[in-house]
């Protein structure tokens, strides 16, 4: 078992250089690779530990350089299109943001480049490893910054732990996380688990502040965001999930936005079998259909896939299922307003009246008049019986008699009699 003691014994053994970042010499770093998106993803053999999906995303590739796993981060400017219809300006890794999910195995030694191609300096942190305090990459405290245009290397051995950790910068953080510098970093445990994972999901939570009309985060926002995304995508841009009836599903969720995220599951309840802290023993394990995911932290959830249909899979705060909306527009909601819009109209062109019985027609009002360039409605996507009336955080959990891929199987196909129905008029 890992302890802080036992690091300090070990560590006292070696020399102080093993424990700090460095400089990259010339040559040394593995070639630069952009995992490209939205390609087939590859599953293992039939048995075998299941690789991560990360919806929207990517896992990052590496090599082995005399027993030890290489990667090359790199941290630059991209573009991430949230939905069709609007691209923002985002700073990330490998062309992502979120950057490329990295996995290793419990003990595995790692050299972690990171080449800065931003126009200020950076670090990473390797949030809730229990590595050596040279390798922390809080910029100040235990590294200089990495300048930009330089290469410098982390290295260090994985610790006694395994589970959902996250990597991230600690320099300049409330600009370059506000525009979206963050991953997952999972470890996979050594010895095989007792109960298999089938089907196994990474998605990071995060807002932004994308003011209307405009392409970039606005890092000074605090409070007032106006988008949520998972992975970086919002509805109906984010992926949807698909298991087979059965499947044993981990969902592995992680939050380095400035709120917290009750995110909720239909049909099914799930237990929360591990934090960034650590795994959770059974024991203390109990179900629930809602899990709070404070800033800061992952959390893991296993359930069993044992209800097939078209399962909502949101946040619980309904402002964090909309998109771009101002938050300071008078409620209207049971005013009469007769000839109040016409007047209003002549002195502001394109005035639009907001709803006097609620606002569940802005979805097909905004197919009519669209808003400012590069913003989204606030209510986007349609199902197979109208409008679904959501945006940001919320996706569809798919679950499948018998399904022997797991592309999109497009919408449910409700046995009959199933579907509430209308009795009277």
């Amino acid at each position: 078992m890992f302890t802080r003691r036992h690091f300090l014994v070990t560590g006292a053994a070696a020399s102080a250089g093993t424990f700090l970042v460095r400089r990259a010499q010339a040559g040394e770093a593995p070639p630069i690779m952009r995992p490209k998106m939205n390609v087939p993803r590859q599953h293992g053999a039939p048995g075998s530990m299941p690789s991560v999906v990360t919806p929207n995303g990517t896992t990052m590739p590496h090599r082995v350089v005399d027993g030890v796993k290489e990667f090359h981060l790199v941290a630059e400017p991209v573009e991430r299109e949230f939905a069709d219809g609007m691209t923002v300006k985002c700073w990330g890794y490998n062309g992502q943001t979120p950057g490329p999910t990295i996995e290793v195995v419990q003990g595995d030694r790692v050299r972690l480049f990171v080449t800065n191609r931003l126009p200020e300096h950076t670090s990473v942190h390797w949030h809730g490893l229990f590595i050596p305090c040279g390798m922390d990459g809080v910029t100040g405290l235990t590294q200089p910054g990495i300048q930009v245009g330089e290469t410098w290397v982390y290295e260090f051995t994985i610790p006694d732990q395994h589970g959902t950790f996250m990597y991230h910068p600690h320099a300049d953080e409330m600009t370059q996380m506000a525009f979206g510098m963050m991953g997952f970093f999972i470890v996979h445990p050594k010895e095989p688990r007792e109960k298999p994972i089938d089907r196994d999901f990474a998605i990071m939570l995060h807002n932004w502040a994308v003011h209307p009309g405009t392409y970039r985060p606005d890092p000074a926002v605090m409070v007032d965001f106006n988008m949520w995304t998972f992975n970086s995508r919002v509805f109906p841009g984010t992926e949807h999930l698909v298991v087979r009836t059965g499947d044993r599903v981990r969902v592995r969720f992680g939050n380095l936005s400035m709120w917290n995220h009750p995110i909720h599951v239909h049909g099914h309840a799930w237990k929360v079998v591990a934090t960034d802290g650590g795994q959770i023993a059974e024991a203390g394990q109990w179900p629930e259909t809602t899990v709070l995911v404070p800033v800061g932290t992952t959390r893991d959830v296993e359930f069993i896939a044992d209800n097939p249909g078209d399962w909502a899979l949101h946040c619980h705060m309904s402002h964090h299922t909309m998109n771009a909306m101002a938050h300071d527009v008078t409620n209207t909601v049971a005013v009469d307003q007769s000839g109040v819009e016409q007047k209003i109209r002549s002195l502001l062109p394109g005035y639009m009246a907001m709803g006097r019985s609620g606002m569940e027609e802005m979805q097909d009002m905004a197919a009519n008049m669209p808003g400012p360039a590069n913003t989204l409605p606030m209510m986007m996507g349609e199902g197979q019986f109208g409008n679904i009336e959501m945006g940001g955080m919320f996706t569809v959990l798919k679950v499948r008699d018998g399904i022997t891929s797991h592309e999109d199987p497009g919408w449910y196909r409700f046995p009959r009699g199933t579907v509430a129905r209308q009795v009277d008029g």
